[in-house]
């Protein structure tokens, strides 16, 4: 891949990559069938959020934390600390995590539903770089999913469907 520059993507489901001063950053756009104030509990209330990302604890404010522990691991010590650097609800959630670095989402109402945008900037480099998307790929289809009142199995969670997508995403990043 070329120092500073973007992925360019054939299929457009597929989020793309850039890298900025070093550092890669993921983005994902998609267009959720429900208002911005339903995406927003999803993204925000721990009881909809273990439905599609893992247990998580949120002090829904300005330097709040956000804590995560993905529940499709197996490890049951794999967690995300961050916390809450801006706060507009129901339009943007941003923190500074850990794990991925900071991570945005950004809702707009479009189309009867919600236009989501998804960034976040982890450290990842090299073979990282497709896991760490093809893991966020398969989150906000879950997400999508939770909002159609479809929560994830986490015992029996599709890790078939993260194999098919990861796939997808070296394909495209080499």
């Amino acid at each position: 891949m070329p120092r500073e520059a973007t992925i360019t993507r054939s299929e457009p489901d597929l989020g793309s990559v850039s890298l900025r001063r070093g550092r890669y950053e993921l983005r994902f756009v998609r267009h959720l069938d429900h208002p911005p104030e339903r995406v927003w509990a999803a993204i925000t209330d721990p009881g909809e959020l273990v439905a599609w990302w893992g247990a998580a604890t949120v002090e829904l404010a300005a330097g709040g934390r956000f804590d995560v522990r993905w529940l499709n691991t197996g490890d049951e010590t794999v967690e995300l600390h961050g916390t809450i650097v801006e706060l507009d609800p129901p339009r943007l959630l941003a923190l500074d995590t850990d794990l991925h670095g900071p991570i945005r989402f950004e809702l707009d109402e479009e189309h009867g539903g919600t236009r989501l945008v998804f960034t976040t900037s982890p450290e990842a480099k090299g073979p990282m770089v497709p896991i760490t998307q093809a893991g966020w790929h398969v989150h906000l289809d879950f997400l999508a999913e939770a909002l159609d009142g479809r929560a994830v199995d986490w015992p029996r969670w599709p890790r078939g469907r993260w194999d098919a997508v990861h796939q997808r995403y070296v394909a495209a990043f080499d």
